[in-house]
């Protein structure tokens, strides 16, 4: 039986329940009326439920298809504007017990290059990104309890927070390791994480156990159930995500916007980010060896749904996407972007050997940080280096009633131009610092608050003559 409200996986997302919805949408894909009715719905910026949801998903009228691409880009610049917030993942090492099919880091890759970061090569890699420019990081690790047991994250985490470098420092780590539990998410809590992040992969049930099958990730119900025992282990910002390719997208889809309405039902609150990736080829691993890719185009409509149906929560996409790719879907509703990335472990602070592999997946888009940050300017969006919300509270459903209130553009706007203001002053090549100033000149004058645009306008000086971390 479908229940929201259960804290049992094959309940809250409940394989008859999604049947019924895929059915129910393509029935109803030409449905001219009942398609009006739910764009007209979410213009209310309440969002949709799964079941509507896919009904837009499926929609074949191509002028409702431009209806709902165009909502989905009011819907982005009303609640994130055009700020674009900036990070980078920080692989920590890809030893791991799982034998999961689509991943290189699985236990049987015998030729793969394991390693695993010291805390002094977590501090070169945590100075080199300084260097470039980032302020928030995303730890990634495989699972293995002898080599990455949960005192090891714990210790990165310290090591991270205490390096200051220059004008450089990471004031957010958020962290996506495997599933554990409400005691370790609670010292994961302690130590000053900011969202906890952890990919579903699938959420078919049947189709989740032959991708995984060796390890404790085989375990369904476990994996499923790991953002509610992070929540009540205190973490109230968690971020969920498919691996769009490995199961067909229909079933996915409509599987995370249930699990974004189980936490909202459950906890009162949904997921602060969702993330979107797309299977990759990687070390062992050939993507189109998997059947049920997503086009481009597809692709797309995803994410403007998504963002139609959870309009308030944050969406990230990686440099697993293209610039072509992430050019598109930014409009739509992507709010978090990577930029300057790399997926293997020690990959920052020296170039990675021709003959060793430690990614986990092939980057498309492998520009700089400072060409990401030159070509957002050029799209007229600010990249934002902003980390204000978690560092005042601002988390959980603290957060989310502030975003539907609108008023979190109060503070995000100002913070925005803020961390850019100091990321010009300290990283950017000319060009990029030109653009950045032109930027910041106009987007003062968007600032609504007399109080706030001048409290702003005092701050950019201030950063002008080497204080820095300004926040509201």
């Amino acid at each position: 039986m479908y229940n929201p409200a259960s804290r049992q996986a094959e309940e809250f997302i409940n394989h008859e329940e999604i049947l019924a919805s895929i059915q129910y949408a393509q029935e109803n894909k030409n449905n001219r009326k009942l398609i009006e009715g739910l764009l007209e719905k979410a213009e209310d910026l309440k969002g949709l439920s799964h079941r509507e949801a896919l009904v837009l998903l499926e929609c074949e009228e191509p002028d409702l298809a431009d209806r709902m691409f165009q909502l989905a880009r009011e819907i982005k610049r009303k609640f994130y504007g055009n700020r674009i917030v900036m990070f980078a993942p920080l692989y920590l090492s890809n030893y791991c017990v799982n034998g999961c099919i689509y991943c290189p880091y699985h236990l049987k890759n015998r030729h793969i290059a394991r390693k695993k970061l010291t805390q002094e090569e977590i501090r070169r890699e945590v100075i080199a990104l300084q260097d470039m420019g980032h302020k928030r990081l995303a730890l990634e690790t495989g699972e293995d309890p002898v080599n990455n047991p949960i005192e090891y994250v714990l210790d990165s985490i310290r090591t991270i927070y205490e390096i200051h470098h220059k004008n450089g420092a990471i004031r957010r780590v958020n962290v996506n390791i495997a599933a554990t539990t409400v005691e370790n998410y609670q010292r994961l809590k302690e130590a000053g994480i900011g969202t906890y992040i952890l990919f579903q992969e699938t959420y078919h049930k049947e189709n989740y156990e032959k991708l995984h099958p060796a390890g404790p990730k085989h375990d369904y119900a476990w994996h499923t159930e790991a953002m509610d025992r992070a929540m009540e282990g205190g973490i109230d910002d968690v971020g969920i995500g498919v691996l769009f390719g490995l199961n067909h997208y229909r079933y996915d889809f409509t599987g995370l916007l249930m699990h974004a309405e189980h936490l909202e039902s459950v906890f009162g609150v949904g997921p602060h980010t969702i993330s979107v990736p797309r299977i990759r080829n990687a070390d062992d691993i050939n993507a189109s060896a998997f059947e049920d890719a997503v086009s481009d185009e597809l692709f797309a409509r995803i994410v403007a749904v998504i963002r139609i149906a959870v309009p308030y929560t944050g969406m990230i996409i990686s440099t697993r996407e293209s610039k072509a790719t992430r050019e598109k879907v930014l409009e739509l509703g992507v709010s978090q972007i990577s930029g300057g990335s790399r997926t293997s472990v020690g990959g920052y602070a020296e170039e990675e050997p021709e003959d060793e592999n430690s990614a986990q997946f092939d980057v498309s888009d492998t520009r700089t940080l400072d060409q990401v940050v030159n070509w957002l300017l050029e799209l007229g969006m600010i990249p934002s280096f902003c980390t204000a919300c978690y560092r005042e509270g601002r988390t959980g459903d603290r957060f989310m009633k502030l975003v539907k209130s609108g008023q979190i553009a109060n503070c995000c706007q100002p913070n925005a131009l803020m961390t850019l203001k100091e990321y010009l002053m300290d990283y950017a090549s000319e060009d990029t610092r030109k653009k950045g100033e032109a930027l910041i000149a106009r987007e003062m004058k968007r600032i609504a608050s007399d109080r706030i645009r001048e409290r702003t306008k005092q701050n950019l000086k201030e950063i002008e003559h080497g204080t820095r971390d300004f926040r509201f």
